[in-house]
């Protein structure tokens, strides 16, 4: 399974719906002037989602080896209304859930 063919099946698993995808945007986050996030964020029009039209994807290696694969589908709501909103987002709920600094997780 190619990368785009792993983040459609994490939408259809994580929001129920199926996802065309449209472009790959590069997103570099900083935060204090260090880099905690860098990489391609995918973007995605959704097929059958009642409320919402666009999804922003990505996945991230993990494991032993980086065998394992962690997928982020964040759904453009306000107000993630880009791929980089997206990426902030989805640190800040890493942060909330941990209660730790996304620079000493190393997000």
């Amino acid at each position: 399974m190619d990368k785009i063919e792993g983040l459609r099946d994490a939408i259809l698993r994580l929001h129920g719906c199926d996802a065309r995808y449209i472009e790959s945007v590069p997103v570099v986050e900083s935060f204090r002037e260090e880099v905690v996030w860098q990489g391609v964020v995918e973007v995605f029009e959704l097929i059958g989602h009642p409320r919402v039209r666009r999804c922003y994807a990505w996945g991230h290696a993990y494991g032993s080896g980086d065998k394992e694969t962690r997928y982020f589908a964040v759904l453009e709501v306000p107000p993630v209304d880009s791929p980089t909103a997206a990426v902030r987002s989805s640190i800040a709920n890493d942060y909330r859930r941990t209660d730790s600094s996304p620079v000493q997780k190393g997000i």
